[in-house]
């Protein structure tokens, strides 16, 4: 796609030291954010790329910034809505320390964003990248698949949706 990235690994995932938490992993992101700017780069060049938990960490870092886009791939509304998924009986409210409420985020931001989602997906429920895309800003686009499950096949189609996106920037 002739694009630079920095792929990131959280503290506590593959191997990494630390222990993976909300707050850990926005100081993780932002620091991310601070090696690209130490390096020549301004908002205005980066696209936050976020997919699945990284949705969460994307969408509080672009929250009222000017970065120049925003890809969410299979985002959840909020940690607690996606626990409730799987432990419906349970006061997962009351129970996570980790929240990410990407619901009430979404609504800071005021750059370009593409959300990405399959409706097969069996972690995160379809329903919810469809809401995050609802309640979006303008400018938006989205990309939803009936076949894709959590992580979503990077084809032909994907790539030029990711493609038509980042023109779409310039």
């Amino acid at each position: 796609m002739d694009v630079n990235f920095l792929i990131i690994a959280w503290r506590g995932f593959s191997g990494n030291e630390g222990k993976p938490s909300e707050k850990g992993l926005y100081d993780d992101g932002n620091s991310a954010i601070l090696w690209l700017k130490n390096l020549g780069l301004k908002e205005s060049d980066i696209i936050l790329y976020g997919e699945s938990l990284g949705t969460g960490v994307a969408t509080e870092l672009a929250q009222n910034k000017n970065f120049a886009g925003l890809v969410l791939e299979t985002p959840f509304t909020s940690m607690i809505e996606a626990a409730k998924n799987f432990y419906p009986y349970i006061p997962v409210g009351l129970l996570l320390r980790d929240k990410y409420k990407n619901d009430k985020k979404i609504k800071n931001i005021n750059i370009p964003i593409l959300v990405m989602h399959g409706e097969a997906d069996q972690i995160v429920p379809f329903w919810m990248g469809k809401k995050i895309y609802e309640i979006a800003n303008q400018p938006k686009y989205s990309y939803f698949t009936k076949y894709d499950d959590h992580m979503m096949e990077y084809d032909e189609k994907l790539v030029f949706k990711l493609k038509t996106f980042i023109k779409s920037l310039n």
